[in-house]
C-alpha cells in the first residue's frame, strides 16, 4: 500500500507511513538511541524525522512510521498484531497431527519485540532446534544442520522485505528434519523474479532496511556471520544464501511465490553424505 504525497511530490512507501494511535512516547528511548552517531542532530525529534522513524501528520502531531515503530518499540505487536515470526520445529519431514508416540511439534514459539530482536531470536531458535553431526575422519569437526550465515541472511531478508500492510499475514517458520521453510508475506517487488533473486536488489521497505543498515550486531553475532550490521547493501544476501547451503548440504535451496502473495524459501538440511564431502573438500 502507498499513499501520494502532494507536498513531497512523491510516492510514500507503506513502511514511511505513521501509525495511529501512536506518538513519540510510543518509541524506546534506548533502541531508538543506537541508531545515533556523534554527527547526529541532538534534538531526538529532528534526529527521528531525518532517519524516518518520525513523521508529522495531517493534523500536524508527529507519530512514529511503520519503519519506525518497528524498530523503535519493544513491542510493535500492540500496534501491529501480525509484525512477529511464528516459528515451529517439528518431528520428522511432515506435519503429522495424528502422531501415536510423543507430541507432533519439539518446539513453538511467537517471536515478536522489535525486528532486530526478532531475526536474533529466530536464528537462536533454529540453532536450539537443529543437530549438530561429527566428523571424525581426522580430529573431531561438528557440522550444523543448517548453515548458520544463510539462515541469518534468509531471516534478515523475510523481516526486512516482507509486505507489512498485509496485516492478516506474518512470517512463518517451519523446520523439519530435512529442512527448514521461511514463509514471508507479500508479492515479489519492483517485478523482481524468482530466477532474478540472485543477480537483482530492491527492497520494499527502503526506510526499514536503512535502519537495519545502522543497526549493529553484538559481537558474538558478528562472528558467526561476518558482519557489522544487520544488513548490508550489497546485495549479496541471497548468494550467500543459496551458496553457503549447497556447499553444506549439495542442493541448492529453493524460492517458491505462493498464490502470488507470499514467498517460500526452502533450505535444505545436511545430510551425513553431504556432510561428509564437506569435511573432505
Amino acid at each position: 500500500m502507498r499513499e501520494w504525497n502532494k507536498f513531497a511530490n512523491r510516492i510514500i512507501r507503506f513502511d514511511e507511513q505513521v501509525v495511529a494511535s501512536t506518538d513519540i512516547n510510543t518509541l524506546s528511548p534506548e533502541l531508538c538511541e543506537r541508531f545515533a552517531t556523534s554527527q547526529s542532530d541532538s534534538d531526538r525529534n529532528v534526529l527521528l524525522t531525518k532517519l524516518g522513524m518520525l513523521r508529522v501528520d495531517e493534523q500536524g502531531f508527529a507519530r512514529p512510521t511503520v519503519a519506525g515503530l518497528l524498530m523503535g518499540s519493544t513491542h510493535p505487536q500492540r500496534w501491529m498484531t501480525n509484525a512477529f515470526i511464528q516459528a515451529v520445529a517439528y518431528r520428522g519431514i511432515e506435519i503429522d497431527t495424528r502422531r501415536a508416540s510423543g507430541p507432533y511439534q519439539l518446539d513453538a514459539a511467537d517471536i515478536t519485540g522489535s525486528l532486530d530482536q526478532q531475526i536474533l531470536s529466530a536464528c537462536h531458535f533454529v540453532r536450539k532446534n537443529s543437530r549438530t553431526m561429527a566428523v571424525k575422519n581426522v580430529g573431531r569437526l561438528d557440522i550444523p544442520q543448517f548453515d548458520h550465515r544463510a539462515v541469518f541472511e534468509a531471516i534478515v531478508n523475510a523481516v526486512a522485505h516482507r509486505d507489512y500492510s498485509d496485516s492478516g499475514a506474518k512470517i512463518r517458520l517451519r523446520l523439519f528434519e530435512d529442512r527448514l521453510e521461511i514463509y514471508s508475506p507479500g508479492m515479489l517487488a519492483n517485478s523482481m523474479t524468482v530466477d532474478s533473486l540472485r543477480y537483482r536488489q530492491t527492497a520494499r521497505n527502503e526506510t526499514l532496511c536503512s535502519l537495519l543498515a545502522r543497526c549493529s550486531l553484538g559481537d558474538e553475532m558478528q562472528t558467526s556471520v561476518g558482519r557489522v550490521y544487520f544488513m548490508e547493501k550489497r546485495g549479496e544476501g541471497v548468494p550467500i544464501i543459496l551458496d553457503n547451503s549447497m556447499a553444506l548440504a549439495g542442493r541448492e535451496p529453493e524460492y517458491r511465490l505462493l498464490d502470488d502473495s507470499e514467498l517460500l524459501l526452502t533450505i535444505f538440511a545436511a545430510s551425513d553424505e553431504a556432510s561428509d564431502e564437506a569435511h573432505q573438500s
